[in-house]
């Protein structure tokens, strides 16, 4: 694929470059600073200590990974052998030392996870297998293998039983609200999760546009002739800006079901990360080891999260956001904002002659 839009037929052979490698890094290097919040906040929930260990104990690990051995297609040298040089590839690049085993599973659905709680497995489907070139799934890869550096694969593994399993759990000694708020922390935190691993699949790539057509491709199709990255970009600024206050509320329940963030929003995401100083400081060797993990201060970790959503909630178009800011920053008439932001004012007639666009008046009534 190259990157004026026009595809390859198959998986036609990309001539290899040189890319950087990255010894010793930490997944700190690449987290995104809601991924490791929302993660602590995870662990802090009422009750997850108390479903973590009894699945952790109950699930069948064994029969999870017979089940992809009896019913879909090692990866191997023998077997999608691009794919392996890939994986291999990608935890050379990130340094992780131990191949996770791979499987490509036949599912029309484009799709890829890592699981398992004693050692990580990726399983692709055969629908992102057929969807994307070369280059896009060699990011896929980097992702996936990025979710089992940062040890995501275990929370994703209990996830994916209590939503898909939640009837046999029924002997947890938790109540269905309980249950039911551990599911939803755990797509929360799996949403911030995503950006880290897209973030990961960018370092082992080393090709923003590929990564970009990747995402494009899972919202819209093999019609990549008939997309534009600028214009999807612009998709994810529309919507992160449009609407009033009852579009923010309609956006948080849109999410609230989905295990992964809208791919527009990643895209702007892993664009911006892109663009930073940060991801350049990794690309020049400067980055946190695993070395130094076991001297990093929580209250560090917390700090930096912290850091990252007052930027984010000041610098966002959404209305929501934006009457966060300004209740934070004590702005004044903030009934008179929240009416407006509802549609109070929206669809009512100016009054005395006044613009409904005009700011509000400090004789303006309640």
């Amino acid at each position: 694929m190259s990157d004026d839009g026009h595809q390859n037929n198959g998986h036609e052979h990309v001539p290899s470059r040189q890319r950087r490698r990255f010894p010793g890094i930490s997944s700190r290097a690449y987290e995104h600073p809601a991924d490791r919040s929302a993660l602590v906040a995870l662990r802090k929930l009422s009750g997850f200590d108390t479903v973590f260990k009894a699945l952790s104990a109950l699930l069948p690990e064994r029969s999870l990974r017979l089940l992809f051995l009896s019913d879909s297609v090692r990866v191997s040298d023998q077997q999608f052998a691009y794919l392996n040089d890939m994986l291999r590839d990608a935890c050379y690049i990130l340094d992780l030392e131990k191949v996770p085993p791979m499987y490509v599973t036949q599912d029309p659905q484009p799709n890829a996870m890592c699981i398992g709680l004693d050692e990580p497995i990726i399983v692709v489907t055969t629908g992102l297998v057929d969807l994307l070139d070369e280059e896009e799934i060699r990011a896929v890869v980097g992702h996936e293998v990025g979710h089992a550096l940062s040890g995501h694969s275990v929370y994703r593994t209990i996830l994916l039983f209590l939503t898909s399993l939640a009837l046999r759990v029924a002997w947890i000694p938790l109540g269905n609200l309980a249950i039911m708020a551990i599911v939803t922390a755990l797509r929360e935190w799996f949403r911030k999760s995503e950006l880290s691993a897209d973030r990961a699949g960018l370092l082992v790539g080393q090709d923003l546009r590929a990564s970009m057509r990747g995402l494009m491709k899972l919202a819209g199709g093999h019609h990549l002739h008939e997309m534009n990255v600028d214009a999807f970009l612009k998709q994810a600024e529309e919507y992160e800006a449009g609407g009033d206050l009852r579009d923010s509320v309609l956006k948080i329940l849109n999410v609230l079901p989905r295990s992964h963030p809208f791919t527009t929003v990643r895209a702007a995401e892993l664009k911006k990360w892109a663009e930073s100083r940060d991801y350049q400081r990794i690309m020049d060797g400067h980055y946190p080891r695993r070395t130094e993990d076991k001297d990093t201060s929580v209250t560090d970790s917390f700090r930096e999260s912290a850091a990252s959503y007052a930027t984010n909630v000041k610098s966002s178009k959404d209305p929501l956001m934006k009457l966060v800011s300004d209740i934070a920053g004590g702005a004044g008439d903030l009934g008179g904002r929240v009416r407006r932001g509802f549609g109070g004012f929206t669809n009512s007639a100016p009054q005395d002659g006044e613009p409904p666009t005009d700011p509000p008046r400090d004789n303006e009534e309640g």
